[in-house]
């Protein structure tokens, strides 16, 4: 039995400390709820460009039900019905869709607009924009759409040293939204030492549901001696979280289900901590929790006070006090 030191040193069984919030945010919640819902109104068949959201058991659910993803809009039949992902899309990507005359329907999350509005809007008045970020995440990849001429990608702050402006009173930044809060503040405090005049967005454009986690996590590693974090390894805020755990001094391990725990990860562990990204359902949660119980911490505590109420309304096509108007 994996937990047998424990009862037999001190005769107590384990424990898990569960994080709260996790999971599933607004914007993935109101994504998931887009496909379905598309689904049902409009049947097969039906085409999203890149994963709906960075899970592969979301995609693979979806992908049972008959949606079908492809990596460009290439691959969907012209006049067809496609979905764009949560992570947003380029301009040149809306074009491409127009030209073969699809029928799009976008589950753009909320707060990744705004970063692309925010963009538009600096371009516009002729700064140069830094964006913080991952250069090969689909979020970022829509947002340097919007002003391809005027933003540079940085992701670490020793790549703020090189940069170079036109002009460095007309500087601003932008972040993609599934960062690491203390990374994000490194880099942001190195460029404002560079660029004292710099612009910032009026609010910060990390979002509530990666800081609410980020800070739940933060909470498991005073108290645990090891985390899981469930989320799939191209999931940029289930990454994060792990990070966060790691700079704690805290082993930390992503895990995409069940199967991807190692059980020499638990010998000598007495209180495991459990958390899941942005894009991972529940059930699978459900499933660690099982697991943990059945190999000896069968007590959960849940850990974190805040409580999420946020909510996205759905595009004007699939909002029932709209569809027949």
């Amino acid at each position: 039995m994996i937990w047998g030191w424990i009862s037999e040193s001190n005769g107590m069984q384990g424990k898990v400390l569960l994080a709260s919030p996790r999971g599933f945010c607004a914007g993935v919640v109101r994504a998931i709820d887009i496909v379905k819902l598309a689904l049902e109104r409009y049947g097969l068949p039906l085409y999203v460009r890149r994963e709906i959201v960075h899970n592969k058991y979301v995609v693979n659910e979806l992908r049972q039900k008959g949606t079908v993803f492809v990596d460009e809009l290439e691959e969907v039949p012209p006049g067809s019905r496609v979905i764009f992902s949560a992570h947003g899309v380029s301009p040149e990507v809306r074009a491409a869709a127009i030209q073969r005359q699809l029928k799009v329907i976008d589950a753009t999350c909320p707060l990744v607009t705004k970063v692309h509005m925010e963009a538009i809007k600096y371009a516009r008045e002729g700064y140069t924009i830094i964006l913080i970020g991952h250069e090969d995440h689909d979020e970022v990849i829509g947002t340097l759409g919007e002003a391809p001429k005027a933003i540079r990608v940085v992701c670490s702050a020793e790549e703020v040293d090189s940069l170079e402006v036109r002009d460095p009173s007309k500087v601003a930044y932008l972040t993609q939204t599934t960062l690491s809060l203390d990374d994000t503040r490194h880099i942001i405090e190195r460029l404002k030492q560079k660029f004292p005049e710099i612009h910032g967005p009026s609010s910060e454009d990390i979002c509530y549901a990666t800081q609410n986690r980020q800070g739940a996590v933060l909470e498991l590693a005073k108290r645990a001696e090891i985390i899981l974090v469930v989320g799939s390894a191209n999931s940029s805020n289930s990454c994060r979280l792990v990070e966060v755990a790691q700079s704690q001094g805290v082993p930390a391990y992503l895990i995409d289900d069940i199967e991807s725990i190692h059980p020499d990860w638990l010998t000598g562990i007495r209180i495991v901590g459990l958390t899941a990204g942005a894009s991972a359902p529940e059930g699978l949660v459900e499933r660690v929790l099982h697991y943990l119980s059945e190999v000896g911490y069968p007590e959960v505590e849940t850990v974190g006070k805040i409580r999420e109420d946020v909510e996205f309304a759905l595009p004007a096509e699939l909002r029932p006090d709209l569809a027949l108007r």
